[in-house]
């Protein structure tokens, strides 16, 4: 097990502060239009593949942080699909009135 690297924890860390703005955007607008669950899951996915090299080859309390982000990722994920329908809704009616 060798030490940490500085380089990977800021790199984490500034992911862990833009997910959140992506959050707050998304619970105070409830407007998800634009953003991709495809890329979202693709982050997920790429997260869980760090946390398992983590695991394997390098634990250390580092892991913990790629976990958050996982997390914060998935939250964004999950309020993409419960605003998603109403967003899509509002799109098609201010397009009937047009």
């Amino acid at each position: 097990m060798s030490g940490f690297s500085i380089w990977e924890i800021l790199m984490l860390l500034c992911f862990a502060c833009s997910w959140p703005v992506s959050i707050v955007k998304a619970l105070r607008t409830k407007i998800v239009v634009g953003k991709s669950p495809f890329f979202m899951m693709m982050i997920i996915i790429g997260y869980v593949f760090g946390i398992i090299h983590k695991i394997l080859y390098n634990p250390d309390i580092v892991t913990f942080l790629w976990a958050f982000n996982m997390i914060l990722v998935m939250v964004d994920l999950f309020l993409y699909f419960l605003y998603i329908g109403d967003n899509k809704k509002q799109m098609a009616a201010k397009s009937e009135n047009k």
